[in-house]
């Protein structure tokens, strides 16, 4: 199977949000997320991820509503492990959701959630996805105890974060993507579907292919800044033939 591409769309809605905060339904909001998803799938977009925070930054509600309804291809939610986040996710029955940290000062997420300081919490949260027919992955970072914590809980999935990679440098690299290939390997080990994301781009995606046993990247920031240049659908192209050669 080759590797898939979810691509988020979140950065779509957050350029409407810098003019359309107040309005992001009104006729003139652009541009449109709805819009951006269908262009990402043309482009050949195996999922489409989106992010309805706490502090609606960027996704509204309504946007996962309109996006869920409109595309053929599986629906990735992100979510905080909130009252809150459980109740959309049970009413938008998403495909799958992954659970991430989320903290208001934060601009974007900066790291993976401690599934082993909130077991209870994460399990509960799990039950009730997997009981509604939604499948769970966890944003974790590349560390073992988190990996055998997931799978402990039950999770399906987990999404490892690539955010040190994406910011390493030529001297740490090598230390980055020999975390990375350790847990990929575990979590291949016992059970559980392994997906990568965050700080993953044009540049450096290639690299990965040092990690065995991944099944997707969840890509969002790199692809939408590339379509300010190229177009949504030509930058979802470009990423999917650098993910070609994965072996």
């Amino acid at each position: 199977m080759s590797l898939l591409l979810g691509v988020n769309v979140d950065h779509v809605a957050t350029l409407r949000q810098a003019r359309y905060a107040l309005l992001p339904d009104s006729p003139n909001a652009e541009p449109c997320p709805l819009q951006g998803s269908l262009d990402a799938i043309a482009g050949g977009a195996d999922s489409i991820t989106i992010h309805v925070r706490g502090d609606r930054r960027h996704m509204q509600e309504a946007d996962a509503f309109r996006i869920k309804q409109a595309i053929h291809v599986p629906l990735n939610l992100e979510m905080g492990v909130t009252a809150e986040m459980i109740d959309i996710a049970l009413r938008l029955q998403p495909t799958f959701v992954c659970l991430v940290p989320e903290t208001r000062e934060e601009v974007t997420t900066e790291g993976g959630l401690d599934v082993l300081s909130r077991r209870r919490e994460v399990g509960d949260c799990i039950r009730l996805m997997q009981q509604s027919g939604i499948r769970v992955s966890l944003f974790i970072d590349p560390e073992m105890e988190q990996v055998r914590c997931a799978a402990e809980l039950g999770a399906e999935m987990i999404e490892l974060h690539t955010g040190c990679f994406g910011n390493a440098t030529a001297t740490t690299i090598d230390a980055e993507i020999s975390r990375l290939r350790e847990a990929s390997i575990k979590g291949h080990e016992i059970g559980l579907q392994v997906n990568a994301g965050h700080g993953i781009h044009y540049q450096n995606c290639r690299l990965l292919e040092e990690v065995p046993h991944l099944s997707e990247y969840n890509i969002g920031h790199s692809i939408v800044s590339r379509a300010m240049r190229v177009g949504m659908e030509q930058a979802v192209r470009e990423m999917k033939a650098l993910m070609s050669q994965y072996p």
